[in-house]
């Protein structure tokens, strides 16, 4: 009995091991994807928002991956990421509260941030547009700011192999249960039935029994004989 408690046991904290680690797993994949591999791949790029501005859709430390966009799609309530000054790295996110466009067909927009009181002071001419916000990761920025390029493309390979190992893991995990089950997944274990015990037949035991009288001469004598016992329904004879 104590044999299949222990061992329901650690079925059980095996599964509950097994659970976190897919858990932390999966983490670290979608975290790797947010931050690296889908913007690589769509050709957008990752920020970190450092201050209040856009509170509550974007608070501090809110990662935003910003997608190009082309200034003529863009519309009154997109949020964009843009240059504070043509030709200067610095960046801006903030929403468009407004979309102008003048005599000779050149749009410009007015922005603000969601927390700010009043608009930004300069319009925004579409060379400064950097582009749209396409998803965000809340808390996620503080990750992307300690990681750098080498890094991203270090994280890409280390997570990659990461996975074959655990693969691997997995798998040899698996076949070692099944040795130590010792039986097919599914099947309980059967105890052997015990071939029945041969009995020996009893062995014959001599029996004395007294004989009738039997005369020789003019005198009477009794005489011993040897009785064997009754086998398989028969008695034999002396």
């Amino acid at each position: 009995m104590s044999d299949t408690v222990e061992g329901a046991d650690l079925g059980a904290w095996g599964w509950v091991k097994s659970i976190v680690s897919w858990l932390v797993l999966i983490a670290v994949v979608a975290i790797l994807a947010l931050t690296i591999v889908v913007p690589r791949l769509t050709g957008s790029t990752p920020y970190t928002v450092l201050t209040g501005s856009m509170i509550p859709t974007y608070p501090p430390g809110t990662l935003i991956v910003v997608k190009p966009q082309d200034p003529m799609s863009l519309r009154v309530g997109d949020a964009i990421t843009f240059q504070k000054e043509s030709g200067n790295p610095t960046v801006v996110t903030h929403r468009i509260i407004e979309s102008r466009q003048n005599s000779q067909g050149e749009r410009s927009f007015v922005t603000q941030g969601d927390a700010n009181p009043s608009r930004d002071q300069n319009p925004v001419v579409p060379e400064q547009v950097r582009g749209k916000v396409w998803y965000s990761v809340p808390y996620l920025g503080y990750v992307n700011n300690v990681i750098t390029g080498q890094q991203r493309a270090l994280m890409i390979v280390v997570v990659v192999g990461g996975l074959f190992l655990y693969a691997g893991y997995m798998f040899v995990g698996a076949i070692r249960e099944r040795t130590r089950k010792g039986r097919p997944d599914g099947q309980a274990p059967t105890d052997p039935v015990p071939a029945p015990a041969s009995v020996p037949a009893p062995a014959p035991v001599p029996v004395r029994a007294h004989a009738g009288p039997t005369a020789t001469g003019s005198q009477w004598s009794e005489a011993d004989t040897i009785v064997m016992p009754r086998i398989d329904g028969r008695h034999r004879a002396p």
